[in-house]
């Protein structure tokens, strides 16, 4: 018998097993080794599971994120479009508005009076449009602002204190709650 045989009989509840490299181990030992190899797998495959989920909440708080961005953004541009539902209404009434303005003009620089009737329904069309969120702009003696106004000509200032500022207002501009639907056309000094 060889000696690997002898060693065999003589352990006989040992099961050996060999290596690589030929080495004759217990069996126990090689379980062990076995378990430990279990071991640092499953701790890597831990890791590993860890670390998606690390990158799903992430990509969860980031989606979570952009979402509540939108309904943010969706509420304001809802909002907006509210205040500024009418004024595709309000723009088309301006014109009325404007021959009012023009008619009263001329009537208090003449003799003829002001009809009571007209004047009831310049009010009450001028109350309807301001409850709605319509106001005027009054540009004429303030500096002439390109952000407010639309210069129609520039003619010489009659005083010194007028030149760059609006000396005559040809058309009043107009905002639909704080925003300008309608620039004031003007005549500038220079």
């Amino acid at each position: 018998m060889t000696s690997k045989d002898k060693t065999a009989e003589q352990q006989p509840d040992e099961v050996m097993e060999q290596t690589e490299n030929g080495t004759d181990y217990p069996a126990e030992i090689s379980d062990n080794t076995e378990a430990d190899g279990q071991a640092t797998d499953n701790q890597s495959d831990s890791e590993n599971l860890q670390q998606q989920l690390d990158d799903m909440k992430d990509k969860y708080m980031r989606m979570f994120a952009e979402f509540d961005n939108y309904k943010k953004r969706s509420v304001r541009e809802k909002l907006d479009f509210m205040k500024s539902a009418a004024q595709d209404t309000l723009s088309a009434l301006l014109p009325v508005l404007d021959d009012f303005d023009r008619a009263k003009k001329f009537a208090e620089g003449k003799e003829i009076s002001w009809d009571t009737g007209v004047d009831l329904v310049y009010q009450k069309l001028y109350t309807v449009l301001r409850n709605k969120g319509l106001e005027a702009m009054d540009s004429t003696g303030s500096s002439f602002d390109p952000e407010l106004h639309e210069a129609i000509t520039e003619i010489p200032a009659p005083t010194d204190d007028l030149k760059g500022k609006v000396v005559d207002t040809v058309e009043k501009g107009y905002r639909l709650n704080d925003k300008i639907i309608r620039h004031a056309k003007v005549v500038v000094g220079k």
